[in-house]
């Protein structure tokens, strides 16, 4: 009997925990596509919005690239930092347009106490960012997007600071 009572207690407790303190008058709660900014994002980013990714590469993943990007209209700022375990970092500005879910960008960073350029080129998916990966140039000795790649470095999404 005991058993019985405690059971019908459990499942009373169970039932009333998931009905909650709704103020939804309209018994609607299905989440729509428009309740999310990144949900929109594929198709049309919002005007105004931040996104924040990052990405980790290495034998042991030490070396960290964050990108955090302002997205208003088509017109796309922000951040990119190369932080390798060691040395060298790059940190910089972006500066682009947004065609569709294409951002291309130019990279203005520091690095050894010296400054450089180099365009970049992302695609947001999502909750992720996706980019083209550089390829050496030995005219110029220097880094370049390799245009012709895929979009094969992936950026993950991160809360913003």
């Amino acid at each position: 009997m005991k058993f019985k009572l405690g059971l019908i207690c459990c499942i009373a407790l169970a039932v009333a925990s998931c009905t909650g303190n709704s103020t939804n008058k309209d018994g609607d709660t299905t989440l729509k596509k428009e309740d999310t900014a990144m949900a929109n994002a594929p198709d049309a980013p919002a005007v105004n919005m931040e996104y924040c990714f990052y990405t980790t590469e290495g034998t042991a993943a030490q070396d960290t690239t964050k990108v955090s990007l302002h997205v208003n209209g088509n017109k796309v700022t922000g951040d990119m930092n190369w932080i390798p375990k060691e040395k060298d970092a790059r940190k910089g500005t972006l500066m682009g347009n947004l065609n569709g879910n294409v951002i291309k960008a130019l990279w203005s960073y520091g690095q050894e106490g010296g400054t450089d350029t180099l365009s970049v080129e992302f695609q947001l998916r999502g909750n992720q960012l996706a980019q083209k990966p550089y390829k050496y140039d030995a005219k110029t000795g220097k880094q370049q997007t390799d245009n012709a790649a895929g979009y094969t470095v992936i950026y993950n999404m991160k809360n913003c600071k």
